[in-house]
């Protein structure tokens, strides 16, 4: 059998380069090498394109992407290598706002995730309520502008980016002024919207259409403050405010609304390949959009391939669909 040569684009130049390595560090281990032969491509944190041996290698010989593949510097010139498909293992900025996957379509390599179109609206949270709200689901009041005397508390962010980073709990309009300078520092573009009450529940979903896998659900408890685990020194260990539990210990009739939801937002926002959906479950049992991650984490304490595992899938079942769906439509 032919093996598919899959080329891996990790780190990146924003604050989530150190998830992204440690994302693409778990595909490495759930690659089957009877199925792919992988290129690993690193974007430093200064923005070079490097081929490396492996998502731990230190360096790397100079690439560049080219139509159909890429080209690799070597010996004073450039060697074109072909790829069949592409995973952009990468999280945030300029990985899951469209921008690698514009360059993979003006490269003509087909890739795993979602397109430019939805990547864009799934990574500016406003355009994403936008959207949900369109499609009849419930979202946060927010603003992007100067907040029409909201109701405290408050969460303060930067409007495009993936993580917590920059994410900031107002409980009085006179910390609001430093919350805004702090979502600053990520994006020029700052989401203020009300803090919901009701647990935070997650929804895997692979597939694309009507095909479409949807993992276990889980709830993330919280013994206080907000989740931030990509943020946390060792979250290999655990998370010093949250634990996760898969399946999400709510009744029979949540669990299917929630489920139903994420399909809802998933189509409405035209995603591919996979995603998680984050929602809140309130005490009066309706459902809330938090946020949509159309490149989740992939580490080994991430939720995306916990729920997806409860449900039966490994990473590596994942990782087949997630190809064979790019490279024929189908989820074989």
């Amino acid at each position: 059998m032919t093996k598919v040569k899959i080329g891996i684009i990790f780190g990146g130049t924003f604050e989530e380069h150190p998830v992204s390595v440690k994302s693409a560090g778990e595909v490495a281990r759930n690659l089957d090498p009877a199925k792919y032969d992988p290129c690993w491509i690193k974007i430093t944190r200064s923005g070079d394109w490097k081929l490396c041996s492996g998502p731990d290698a230190q360096d790397g010989r100079p690439v560049a992407l080219s139509p159909g593949g890429l080209l690799v510097l070597g010996d004073g010139r450039f060697e074109a290598m072909g790829l069949d498909v592409v995973f952009p293992v990468l999280h945030g900025r300029q990985g899951e706002d469209g921008a690698v996957q514009g360059l993979l379509e003006l490269a003509g390599i087909p890739y795993i995730g979602c397109d430019v179109q939805s990547s864009a609206l799934c990574m500016d949270k406003s355009l994403t309520y936008v959207v949900a709200r369109s499609a009849g689901v419930a979202t946060p009041a927010f603003w992007t502008g100067t907040p029409d005397s909201p109701a405290y508390p408050v969460f303060v962010k930067p409007a495009r980016s993936g993580s917590s980073f920059g994410v900031t709990r107002v409980s009085t309009e006179d910390e609001l002024p430093v919350a805004l300078e702090v979502a600053r520092q990520y994006d020029s573009k700052v989401l203020i919207e009300e803090a919901v009450t009701g647990s935070e529940i997650g929804c895997s979903i692979l597939g694309t259409g009507d095909d479409l896998v949807v993992g276990e659900l889980d709830r993330v408890a919280l013994t206080h403050g907000f989740f931030r685990i990509h943020q946390e020194s060792t979250p290999e260990t655990g998370s010093e405010n949250s634990t996760f539990i898969v399946p999400a210990d709510i009744t029979a009739e949540a669990r299917a609304l929630v489920q139903e939801t994420a399909r809802v937002v998933y189509r409405a926002l035209g995603c591919s390949g996979l995603a998680r959906v984050d929602m809140f479950l309130t005490p009066d049992g309706k459902v809330v959009l938090n946020e949509v991650n159309t490149m989740p984490g992939l580490t080994s304490y991430s939720r995306y391939p916990r729920m997806m595992a409860a449900a039966g899938l490994s990473l590596g079942d994942v990782i087949d669909r997630l190809v064979s769906l790019a490279l024929t439509g189908k989820l074989q």
